[in-house]
């Protein structure tokens, strides 16, 4: 998955307004689009070098977004709107073992009255729904966590997968972990215990979780390797 446009080097001032973000490039200040809803847990330091891209959309009021921060040598993505993208880069590239067979991919699939999960996936055999959270949280050595914040909206789409694997769909929640020094996953209990709570009951319903980080270039971000999923008991 290539960026929009080429990275630019700057350092992080502060967040606000939750999608808004201050970044010194060079002697100016610019506003730029923070495409991330959580708290970003860790990652707000001032002084921290990060990279924007400028939008090709001449209507957008902000030009720039923030793409990456880096904490001590690890880089981070932050921009969760980049994260499905990453995901269907490696569906249409045979990336992700558990879809190589001859997967049909469908985007934005519609289930029930008021839920769209983030792929549907149909071969000969399987009917598939799989959702996709971004991960940036690491609070101790090599662990990634999710969530950062309490989700409701991710406690529904656990409930929705279970559902869906009560109807016969097979059903995945994928946890793609933009960064690249963490090796094990796991549920942030302590910061969202209904979420982890749900997830328990799911992946006791066979509701399969996948856990990947990925890898950075100046070019782009791409799917990497699997990584162990640590569970709460």
């Amino acid at each position: 998955m290539n960026f929009e446009n080429k990275l630019i080097s700057g350092v992080f001032i502060k967040r606000y307004k939750r999608f808004f973000a201050d970044v010194k490039v060079k002697d100016k200040i610019i506003t730029v689009h923070c495409a991330n809803s959580g708290s970003m847990m860790g990652l707000l330091k001032k002084g921290n070098k990060v990279w924007i891209t400028k939008s090709n959309n001449l209507k957008r009021k902000l030009k720039y977004t923030l793409q990456i921060i880096q904490i001590g040598k690890s880089k981070v993505g932050v921009n969760t709107h980049l994260t499905n993208k990453i995901v269907n880069h490696a569906l249409q590239n045979n990336m992700i073992k558990y879809f190589k067979h001859n997967i049909k991919i469908k985007s934005e699939q519609v289930y029930g009255q008021n839920t769209r999960f983030d792929f549907y996936l149909e071969n000969s055999k399987n009917k598939i729904f799989l959702e996709v959270k971004n991960v940036t949280l690491k609070r101790e050595k090599n662990l990634a966590e999710f969530p950062d914040s309490i989700t409701s909206r991710g406690t529904k789409h656990l409930n929705e997968l279970i559902s869906a694997r009560k109807k016969g769909y097979k059903a995945y929640i994928m946890y793609v972990i933009q960064r690249e020094d963490c090796n094990k996953f796991s549920v942030a209990k302590d910061i969202d215990p209904e979420y982890s709570k749900t997830f328990k009951i799911a992946t006791n319903q066979n509701v399969k979780a996948l856990c990947y980080d990925c890898k950075f270039s100046s070019k782009g971000i791409k799917l990497n390797k699997e990584i162990k999923l640590i569970t709460n008991e």
